[in-house]
């Protein structure tokens, strides 16, 4: 498999590794590919920046970054740890290549606005991924120069069924090149601190072993700090109610333009400055490889500003709401008042406000670890550790940290409504059902500390 080496390394200047070091000419030229240029167009955090302003970060950044921390760790197990005899578990420098281009493409099929696009148009970006690096496109080629089979090596490091076991923990696992960087770049991004950990502790203790990749003692906690850390930021980043409340208003937004296009369809009205040739193909469900190319967050913010001007008062209201950031209001639910949901929503109705787009049910959910267990849906590579007689131990056995969190799913259940609802307007009937929901959200105990009323 040839490595052409570049004659002097590229560099590239990054705010959380210093620099981004690019070695080998296929590298290059994947960041050069039209597809890798388009991460440059979607934000890592999608609308977080509503909440964390300084979250304008892309998914380039983040991909370039975890290439880089795969460089460095095949880097130090070839220079430590390379495989002597067949089967004796150490790094087999052949692998080196492979491991860089999954890492560096590990995101390129993500689509605008990430996982509320994934949600609502039931796309997937692996499977995307997938077909960028197999199908018809200019990172296809480049990678088939390295070998015939070459881009099909990368996708099954994707699809986590290629046959190294060490390179498939490095790009996705409980502790991977892509989790390590974006949790210090959405951390350093949104001015947070809960996201950081000791990295360079962490790559020096990872160590190559016949079923994947260990962790040498010493580094113990600083996996448990990882861990923990990772734990904090679901909480405080991903989680926030403002920012799933924005989420909430692009999903609604995006669902009502769709369900007016069906309508203009079936009675025969074409509106092209409605929707236009780039949403079409989304719309009309009919979406080829390079229709969703052609898709990024610019794109819709486009659109998204031509609809706040739009004869439908639910479309162009909720356009407005998003693009001038008001966000829909929150309350934490659970199993006990659930059943208030429905009450709530029929005071949303009574309002004037259409339940379908102005009310949700929003939940989410984390599990910040777990070991091995091979009977659930999807197994999870466990974090494991190289004592000094040989022997390995799971990490939850070493951190009593990490054991009080171990198979403890974060879930944090929320119901979104206007923020209209808990003020006064001068209208008898809107005034009586604000009156209603606040004292629907004291009585129920729904408050928390991201609801006044």
């Amino acid at each position: 498999m040839p490595q052409e080496k570049l004659a002097r390394e590229k560099v590239l200047r990054d705010p959380i590794h210093n620099f981004i070091h690019v070695q080998d000419q296929v590298i290059l030229d994947l960041i050069n590919t039209t597809e890798f240029q388009r991460l440059r167009r979607i934000k890592q955090l999608g609308i977080t920046s509503a909440v964390f302003h300084g979250a304008e970060h892309s998914r380039f950044e983040h991909s370039v970054g975890a290439y880089e921390l795969a460089r460095r760790i095949t880097d130090y197990f070839e220079k430590y740890y390379p495989s002597k005899t067949a089967n004796d578990g150490l790094w087999d420098t052949s692998q080196r290549l492979v491991t860089l281009v999954a890492a560096l493409l590990h995101d390129v099929g993500h689509g605008a606005f990430s996982h509320t696009f994934e949600h609502l148009f039931q796309t997937n970006h692996e499977w995307y991924t997938q077909e960028i690096i197999t199908g018809d496109t200019e990172i296809h080629t480049i990678l088939a120069q390295v070998s015939p089979d070459f881009p099909n090596k990368v996708a099954s490091v994707i699809a986590k069924t290629y046959t190294n076991p060490q390179v498939i923990q490095l790009i996705s696992s409980q502790l991977d090149v892509d989790r390590m960087d974006y949790l210090l770049r959405d951390a350093y991004f949104t001015g947070t601190k809960y996201g950081e950990f000791d990295i360079d502790r962490i790559l020096r203790t990872m160590r190559p072993v016949k079923n994947g990749i260990a962790f040498d003692i010493g580094g113990m906690h600083a996996v448990e700090d990882y861990v923990v850390s990772r734990y904090q930021m679901y909480l405080q980043v991903y989680f926030h109610p403002v920012s799933r409340g924005m989420e909430v208003l692009l999903e609604h937004l995006l669902h009502r333009a769709r369900e007016l296009y069906k309508q203009a369809q079936k009675n025969d009205i074409e509106d092209q400055q409605f929707i236009g040739p780039l949403l079409k193909p989304l719309f009309d469900e009919k979406l080829t490889l390079s229709d969703y190319l052609n898709l990024d967050d610019n794109v819709f913010m486009t659109y998204i500003l031509i609809w706040r001007h739009h004869p439908d008062p639910i479309l162009s209201d909720l356009c407005c709401r998003f693009l001038d950031r008001k966000p829909l209001k929150s309350v934490i639910m659970d199993n006990e008042t659930i059943p208030v949901r429905e009450k709530l929503t029929k005071l949303v109705e009574k309002a004037g406000y259409n339940p379908i787009y102005y009310t949700a049910q929003n939940d989410a959910y984390d599990l910040p670890y777990d070991d091995y267990n091979p009977t659930s849906a999807k197994p999870r590579t466990q974090i494991d550790f190289l004592l000094a007689d040989g022997s390995h131990q799971e990490l939850s056995q070493l951190s009593t940290l990490v054991a009080a969190i171990k198979g403890k799913a974060s879930i944090d259940q929320r119901f979104f409504f206007p923020k209209d609802m808990l003020k006064e307007n001068g209208n008898d009937l809107f005034s009586e059902t604000a009156e209603h929901f606040r004292s629907f959200i004291h009585n129920n105990a729904l408050k928390d500390p991201n609801t006044s009323v």
